[in-house]
This record gives C-alpha cells, structure tokens and sequence, in this order.
C-alpha cells in the first residue's frame, strides 16, 4: 500500500493504531477497577465478556494485530530517524526530545514482552493454574475476582505488573502528544499543553493499574 511506503503514511498509522490502543487501555482500565465493587461486579462484568462467545477473542486478535503494525511501524521510523540524524546531533536531539520520547521503542517491546505475560497469567491460564476457580453453575466459567486476588499474592507478579504499567507510563507520556502532532493538531502554542497532558493520561493510567496488584498483596483488596 502507497500510505506505507512513506514516512508520513507510516507516521499517520502509528497514530491512529496508537489511538486504538490507548482506547482500548482505557476501557480495559475501567472494567479492571470493579474489581475494587467486590467479586459480585468483577465477575458480572467477566460474564458480559463471556456471553459476547467468539467475538471477544476476534476483538482480541484484532488489537494484537493493531499492537503488531503499531511496534513494526515504530521501529521502522526509529531507524529511518537514527539513519537521517547526524552523530553530533544526537545529544542534542535528546535534550530536545527527552528520556521517553528517545526509549519509545524500548518500552514498546518491553510492553509487549509483558502483554505476552499477562495473557499467559490471566486470559490463556498457563501459569499459576490454581488459581482459577470455576463458579458454581457459571457453565465453566472461572471465578474472576478469585483469579485475581490470588494472581497477585506473589511478590514477582506485583513487580512485573508495576514495572510494566512504569513502561506503559513512558510510553504513554510522549505517544500521546506526538499523536496529536502527527494529526497536525498541535503547534508551537499548544504544545506544552500537550506534553502536560499527556503526562497526566500516564500518570492516571499508571496509577489505576498498579493499584490493582498493590492493594491486593498489602491486604487492602481480597
């Protein structure tokens, strides 16, 4: 396709795969957070999901894709950018850009190498299989708000959510300004509005994650 094969197609695809992806966050966040209503809502909203069938799993496929072009895109430009960049340009494009702006592809990976954990610890039940309780009469399904309170009983599976969601943060904090650039919505003017912005959007998605796995292991949520 034409759009792909310049830098500015591949920018605008980067943008609107990272507008997907963090919609999806954010929804995502917010089914999360019932766990704090007591199981009754948690598994009520695991049961909407679940009366959905196939549907969830396509939607779920769809956005791994979208995650897929968003990180292959995204090292194609950080290359392209590297290649075009004078060595002795570099530190001062870092001065420039800062610290998130310059690791957005380490995050990227390192986001993806925990979506690939968290499916293998919550949604494909690879590890830590005792922790999966059926429901009675629930027609297989397994007991949500158990599956989650006793997944972060362990100390390394907190650190790995925390960790991974102090990336999320990172990537966040500079993707969601450089979206609104590349939609051309953001100028000279607006743009510190921006950056601060988007500092908040990490922050609030921080913030709402790793609350779930660190008030489940001190005891505040069970």
């Amino acid at each position: 396709m034409q759009v792909t094969q310049s830098s500015v197609g591949r920018k605008i695809i980067m943008a609107v795969t990272g507008a997907m992806l963090i919609a999806f966050i954010c929804v995502h966040l917010l089914g999360n957070l019932s766990v704090f209503a007591g199981s009754a809502a948690i598994n009520a909203y695991a049961q909407k999901l679940h009366s959905l069938g196939p549907v969830v799993w396509i939607f779920r496929l769809v956005m791994l894709g979208v995650f897929a072009i968003h990180i292959i895109f995204g090292i194609q430009l950080t290359i392209e950018n590297k290649a075009a960049t004078p060595d002795k340009n570099v530190q001062i494009k870092r001065l420039k850009t800062g610290f998130a702006a310059e690791t957005m592809v380490v995050s990227g990976l390192v986001l993806l190498a925990f979506v690939v954990y968290h499916l293998l610890h919550f949604t494909v039940r690879v590890t830590n299989p005792e922790i999966y309780v059926p429901i009675e009469g629930g027609h297989g399904m397994v007991d949500v708000f158990v599956m989650v309170t006793q997944g972060f009983q362990q100390l390394f599976a907190v650190l790995l959510y925390v960790i991974g969601m102090g990336f999320l943060f990172l990537h966040v904090s500079h993707g969601f300004q450089s979206m609104f650039q590349t939609y051309g919505l953001s100028n000279d003017r607006t743009l510190p509005v921006m950056v601060n912005v988007s500092k908040l959007v990490g922050v609030v998605l921080l913030a709402g994650y790793a609350s779930i796995p660190l008030l489940i292991i001190l005891g505040i949520v069970r």
